[in-house]
């Protein structure tokens, strides 16, 4: 027996769950946000044990079109910061290795069992090492990977009879954000102190130097969200727990009585900082986070009182006030 239901058993269906749909304009949005993306990914808070109490289409709707704005929003600001980022890092490494070799990363730039600080343990020394290969490997994939689909700013370096290596900054442009942030995690301490210091980041609680890809991972499960169109606005995409310096430096560095990225708004200030950082007018973040309030304020006008007490965090606005006041 076929459990497939037609557009018109699923709206039947959803009827019969005390979800209110009816028209030719709310079957579109079925079809057009479909049952499966839509109803299904968007009925639940973060977990699917925290259902939404949804009565009608209308607020679900809602609710994905909040989402898509708030990725549209996200989207060219996410963009700003990757290119921005590898930008400094990639600088800075040739900088301290005067060269754009790849090779010189590794052997100068990159932690190893050879170049670990006096006193390191023998466990440590040997992470380092795994870690540095397992770099490599994974740069060595990328761009094979970027050979095959013959992406233009690889195959310049190996189809042409002098070539000697691909140099780093074309390999830069090649790397996942996730690949970056491993490539930043595996970098000497001093390195990364260098990069964090060239973005501009407060390393007053950060004495490893751990914050620069720890914050680049944070980013990278939001642009991936963004990226393959999965649910955003209830930070469902949140793979880590965030370490004490990344919290510290956001509550010292924009005035917050805490951060802890359970919430959309956490995104938004930690995207702020960078965007403060990479010295973007105040006039643009201010009007960043005005276009957020906006939206997200339209959308509670469009749903009841129980679904935006869920979806909504109370203190959500009051955050972003502070985050207006400290830029």
């Amino acid at each position: 027996m076929s459990n497939y239901k037609s557009t018109d058993a699923l709206m039947r269906h959803l009827r019969n769950n005390g979800i209110a749909i009816s028209g030719s304009s709310q079957k579109q949005q079925l079809i057009n946000t479909g049952y499966f993306h839509g109803y299904k990914g968007y009925r639940f808070f973060v977990s699917s044990n925290r259902k939404i109490p949804f009565t009608s289409y209308k607020e679900i709707n809602a609710t994905i079109q909040y989402d898509t704005k708030l990725k549209s929003l996200l989207y060219g600001k996410m963009m700003l910061i990757e290119t921005a980022l590898k930008n400094i890092a990639l600088n800075t490494i040739m900088a301290e290795t005067d060269s754009n070799s790849i090779y010189d990363m590794y052997d100068k730039a990159v932690s190893s069992y050879k170049n670990a600080p006096t006193g390191t343990s023998e466990d440590i020394k040997k992470k380092f090492q795994n870690n540095k290969l397992n770099l490599q490997g994974s740069i060595q994939n990328s761009v094979a990977a970027a050979y095959r689909k013959e992406n233009p700013k690889i195959t310049h370096f190996y189809n042409t009879v002098n070539y000697n290596e691909v140099p780093i900054w074309a390999i830069f442009e090649i790397l996942t954000m996730g690949d970056f942030g491993y490539l930043l995690s595996c970098l000497t301490q001093d390195v990364r102190r260098k990069i964090s210091r060239n973005i501009g980041l407060n390393l007053s609680s950060d004495t490893n130097c751990t914050l620069v890809y720890k914050y680049v991972y944070a980013l990278k499960d939001l642009r991936n969200a963004i990226a393959h169109n999965d649910v955003v606005y209830d930070t469902r995409f949140r793979k880590m727990d965030p370490s004490r310096p990344m919290k510290q430096c956001l509550i010292l560095e924009m005035g917050l009585p805490y951060i802890n990225f359970k919430t959309i708004g956490d995104y938004i200030i930690l995207i702020c900082y960078f965007l403060e950082l990479l010295k973007v007018s105040k006039t643009e973040i201010k009007a960043f986070i005005r276009e957020f309030e906006k939206m997200t304020k339209e959308y509670e006008e469009q749903v009841s009182s129980d679904v935006a007490t869920i979806t909504v965090h109370p203190d959500l606005f009051s955050r972003m006030t502070i985050l207006k006041n400290s830029i």
